[in-house]
């Protein structure tokens, strides 16, 4: 037995996150995606806890007030945010909740009341060309798009030092390697592991019956 961790991913896009993200989940499925809370209308197909929850203006302010969101923005006017309380019932039943978020979303989850279960991780590009390369090989956006992703990642790289780790996404399947040890390894660290205090219980019992 072993308490959850929040699992925050954070990098400039392109950098390869998103990527790493799903091979993480795919690595184990005990590692899941946190579900977030919006005031956008539903879309045709959502159901409500499973792509979003989906929350009033009114209510979601509400819950921001009583400190029930470890993090939330405003994007085009609608609001997004994770829910404390699913989050707080995963790690306490052992599985590790995965945010593939941006830096002020990762500041604000390691500073709310659950901060400290929260491994960080920050992507970094091998150079700025191979970025710019990378955003226009999936030719998904256009040169409009890609000028304000480029011009965005210079701030976003500039918060890499507030991470616990921060990997050069130079060979993916490295960084996918590497991932998986930091992610097995903060697993077994002491602070995980509540169940450890009985355990040492039961070795000093049996000296003690020896």
């Amino acid at each position: 037995m072993r308490r959850g961790l929040i699992i925050i991913l954070s990098s400039p896009s392109g950098a390869g996150k998103s990527t790493l993200s799903d091979r993480l989940r795919a690595w184990d499925e005990n590692i899941v995606f946190s579900v977030s809370a919006t005031t956008r209308e539903p879309r045709e197909g959502e159901v409500n806890g499973r792509e979003y929850f989906f929350k009033s203006r009114e209510n979601f302010l509400q819950m921001v007030d009583n400190h029930e969101m470890l993090e939330h923005a405003e994007v085009f006017g609608n609001l997004y945010g994770s829910p404390q309380e699913p989050v707080a019932k995963a790690i306490e039943n052992g599985q590790d909740v995965l945010f593939d978020i941006d830096w002020q979303g990762g500041q604000q989850i390691r500073n709310s009341a659950l901060g400290k279960y929260a491994l960080s991780l920050f992507i970094l590009p091998p150079s700025i060309a191979e970025l710019e390369r990378r955003l226009k090989s999936r030719a998904k956006d256009n040169e409009n798009v890609i000028e304000n992703r480029m011009a965005m990642a210079r701030d976003e790289i500039s918060h890499w030092p507030e991470y616990d780790y921060v990997l050069i996404n130079n060979d993916l399947d490295k960084t996918e390697n590497d991932l998986k040890t930091i992610v097995s390894a903060e697993r077994l660290k002491l602070s995980q592991q509540p169940k450890i205090v009985d355990d040492v219980r039961q070795l000093n019992n049996e000296f003690e019956n020896k």
